[in-house]
């Protein structure tokens, strides 16, 4: 068995369905900007379903990463993915980067949208770091709680072997990722330039034509509340359509290309490792 199952690419399409996370986890005071929340319950209430639509009409699976905390605010939510035939996934409780947690900080984090979706009847099997920063402990808690796959790292544009536990890797980069495009609030700023979604559209049509070439793993990720508007979602569908007609791309969830990856013989090991660092050249 091979990850990529004789396609020449596969697409992953990937949806972080934040809401008000990551706003809030810029302070707690920003529960009381009205305009600001409501900018991020649009995702949730508004994009979601519309997306949920547009899978539906194409027939595509996709992942949707969710916070334990959205979970929590929202009980039908992830169950309402899970109904329309869609995996749902571990997103970190708050939407707090591992990287600004002390370790014991983030094992609770992890812990604590574990029990979230345990308690609401949701198998999850992966996992994705808020804003994509895994800290060095990241991989070994995944492991640890027994989940089949990581979303985090940017290792390779193919899947790969985390050393510690047999991790599968399914690697993400910030050119298809719809923030970088879209993003846009005055406070807490999260992004100044607003892009057309006929430029973004370009964009991942190119990176995709590319990963044909190379047999890559076309992971996209998107987030309902800027993806989820008209426009942009338009141009969703003509990407997922252009993908289709290429006869050559495949599309599947996270969960089922670990599986496929995790069986894979001949996928590469990486060591779980940072550099040591002299502070005297790097204080």
């Amino acid at each position: 068995m091979t990850w990529y199952d004789g396609a020449a690419a596969v697409a992953a399409l990937t949806f972080d369905v934040d809401a008000e996370s990551p706003v809030l986890a810029r302070g707690g005071q920003y529960a009381e900007h009205l305009t600001t929340m409501s900018h991020q319950s649009y995702g949730p209430d508004v994009g979601v379903p519309r997306i949920l639509d547009l899978l539906d009409d194409l027939s595509v699976p996709a992942t949707f990463f969710v916070p334990g905390w959205v979970a929590e605010q929202r009980p039908g939510l992830a169950a309402s993915i899970v109904e329309r035939g869609h995996e749902v996934a571990h997103h970190s409780y708050s939407h707090r980067p591992p990287t600004s947690l002390t370790p014991a900080e983030e094992r609770d984090d992890f812990e604590r949208a574990l029990a979230v979706f345990d308690a609401q009847g949701i198998t999850v099997s992966g996992h994705r770091a808020a804003l994509w920063e895994a800290s060095r402990q990241t991989p070994a808690l995944v492991a640890e709680y027994g989940l089949l796959y990581d979303s985090s790292l940017m290792g390779d544009d193919r899947p790969y072997l985390l050393e510690a536990g047999g991790v599968v890797e399914l690697p993400v980069h910030w050119s298809l990722d719809d923030w970088e495009q879209y993003a846009y609030l005055p406070a807490p700023e999260i992004g100044s330039v607003i892009e057309s979604p006929r430029k973004v559209l370009e964009l991942w049509k190119a990176e995709l034509d590319g990963m044909r070439v190379y047999r890559c793993l076309f992971m996209l990720c998107l987030h309902p509340f800027l993806s989820g508007r008209p426009g942009r979602l338009l141009a969703l569908r003509e990407l997922i359509e252009y993908a289709l007609s290429c006869g050559d791309v495949s599309f599947t969830s996270c969960r089922d290309l670990a599986v496929r990856a995790a069986a894979d013989q001949s996928l590469a090991v990486r060591p779980v490792s940072l550099p040591v660092v002299d502070p005297a050249v790097y204080p």
